[in-house]
């Protein structure tokens, strides 16, 4: 059982791929100083090169945690969302309220998906 690891450093990898399975480490935005939409969206920009990159997309999404640092921006997040996530592949999800690592990050995600065939 071969374990891949991507764009390793000391204190993790962007990319790890297991059986099949690809585990990204959590992603934060572009530029964090825009308001949640634009983050949400450069966020899942993001995923979207990851996974491209580790020979998956979001049709492959197994599940993802969302962490967002007010609830009061979960509304407008999931609008970004809604739009990004394919109609019929919707993948287990989970979203919480969270402290983020730098004051100015308002959302991250941490997504695990199937590689494609």
């Amino acid at each position: 059982m071969t374990i891949t690891r991507l764009e390793t450093k000391p204190r993790m990898s962007r990319i790890v791929k297991h059986n099949g399975v690809i585990y990204l480490c959590g992603q934060v935005c572009k530029d964090a100083s825009q308001g949640i939409t634009e983050q949400t969206s450069s966020m899942l920009e993001k995923v979207d090169e990851l996974l491209s990159q580790a020979g998956s997309d979001k049709e492959h999404i197994l599940s993802a945690t969302i962490y967002v640092k007010d609830m009061n921006d979960f509304s407008q997040m999931n609008e970004v969302w809604d739009a990004w996530v394919p109609a019929g592949y919707a993948p287990a999800r989970a979203c919480v309220e969270a402290a983020m690592a730098r004051d100015v990050l308002l959302v991250e995600i941490s997504v695990v998906a199937a590689e494609i065939a």
